[in-house]
């Protein structure tokens, strides 16, 4: 059994079946590893000048967003780096609804009230995770295309994977110097194999989130064969119900625990059973190595877990599960991370075309080639069929 025909053959067939949703998941893909730079420059109301005063309570910046939502509940309020604006954030599934709300930290006035419908990172996430499809339909479409690619790229390893030592230097490298055809072939090969080993965590990741079974198949491996495990965190509803200082207090303990940390989260508790989960994190641009607190509502004790506690107490299991997003992105290696998944998203991008015009190209070779054999049979077949005259006697 010829494995490289079987491996080839399924390189070739894959690759033309999922070439449209791999260029367009690795394109939004890598104009995404770049959003934090391309949101700084594009959108100014997301920073504020730093000034010499501490910032309004967390409920202060609560209920000014709330106000300018017509007294919609809030969800979460994000605190960035410094010089960054917080962000109160409303979201629903369904309908679906999700608005960033920028309130200014140090006077309490709303900034900018942003629907993320209309947001352009937003239409970026939409074809990355469905295609610009209905969501049911473009997340399977998304997940089963991911598996076709997945099998790509392990084929075009192999594929790729040189018979000699001769032919070990050349599969290197790029021959800029080569005809059309040839530096197609190079650019399709040589940078594949390349960028192959950095998308390859991005694929794992992402099939991660696509199917339930291989999340639970990743914490089973990591943990040694056990399941994972639940919180089920509630405030105490006959405690003594306090005013809003409690959700001020919570905030701020948290800061003062974490006073170096680079980012803050806090949920606002959806109904009176609910906790409060505030998330302290040690960089801006990472979210992994956060460490999470979990209070009760009413009397602002904080909650013990055993799972998705504080990033040092976590299990192998627990940290892997944590790293997929970073891993997916790139930003687990912080900017440099998030660059070569750039390049390697933007490569991956280009080998759905550079693929197509290879096999188009052998498509049109064998073609010509089968034109040609047959036009000169027949060409010797209508040529035995023409009629001899007979040979006369010279008079």
């Amino acid at each position: 059994m010829n494995w490289k025909k079987i491996f080839g053959w399924l390189h070739l067939w894959l690759g033309l079946a999922a070439g449209i949703i791999v260029l367009i998941v690795a394109l939004t893909g890598a104009i995404y590893a770049l959003q934090p730079e391309i949101s700084a420059v594009s959108e100014p109301y997301r920073f504020v000048q730093v000034e010499d005063k501490p910032f309004q309570p967390v409920a202060v910046l609560r209920d000014a967003a709330e106000k300018s939502m017509g007294g919609m509940k809030s969800f979460r309020i994000i605190y960035g780096e410094k010089g960054e604006v917080p962000i109160v954030q409303f979201f629903r599934r369904e309908p679906y609804f999700y608005y960033n709300v920028y309130v200014n930290p140090y006077s309490g006035k709303v900034i900018k009230v942003l629907d993320r419908q209309k947001e352009f990172f937003k239409f970026i996430l939409d074809g990355h995770m469905y295609l610009w499809l209905p969501q049911k339909i473009g997340h399977q479409v998304v997940s089963w295309g991911t598996v076709m690619f997945l099998v790509i790229i392990i084929s075009g390893i192999i594929l790729w994977w040189p018979k000699n030592k001769a032919r070990l230097k050349s599969s290197f490298k790029v021959k800029w110097s080569a005809s059309p055809k040839r530096l197609n072939y190079d650019l399709h090969n040589v940078f594949g194999f390349y960028a192959s080993w950095i998308i390859l965590f991005a694929v794992l990741t992402g099939l991660v989130w696509s199917f339930k079974w291989v999340s639970n198949a990743e914490f089973w491996v990591f943990s040694g064969g056990k399941k994972r495990p639940e919180n089920v965190l509630k405030s105490d509803r006959l405690a003594m119900i306090k005013d809003g200082s409690t959700f001020n207090a919570v905030f701020e303990k948290v800061t003062a625990m974490y006073p170096d940390a680079q980012g803050y989260s806090i949920t606002v508790p959806a109904n009176d059973s609910a906790v409060i989960t505030c998330r302290a994190y040690p960089s801006g641009s990472q979210y992994y190595n956060a460490d999470y607190h979990y209070f009760d509502q009413h009397t602002g004790a904080e909650i013990p877990v055993k799972y998705m506690g504080k990033y040092k107490d976590a299990s192998l299991a627990e940290k892997a599960a944590r790293m997929n997003y970073d891993i997916h992105l790139g930003s687990i290696f912080g900017i440099p991370g998030r660059l070569l998944m750039f390049f390697a998203a933007l490569i991956t991008a280009s080998l759905p075309v550079t693929g197509f015009l290879i096999w188009w190209g052998k498509k049109k070779k064998k073609g010509g080639k089968a034109a040609g054999q047959h036009k000169k049979g027949t060409t010797r077949i209508l040529k035995d069929k023409v009629p001899v005259a007979p040979q006369v006697p010279a008079v």
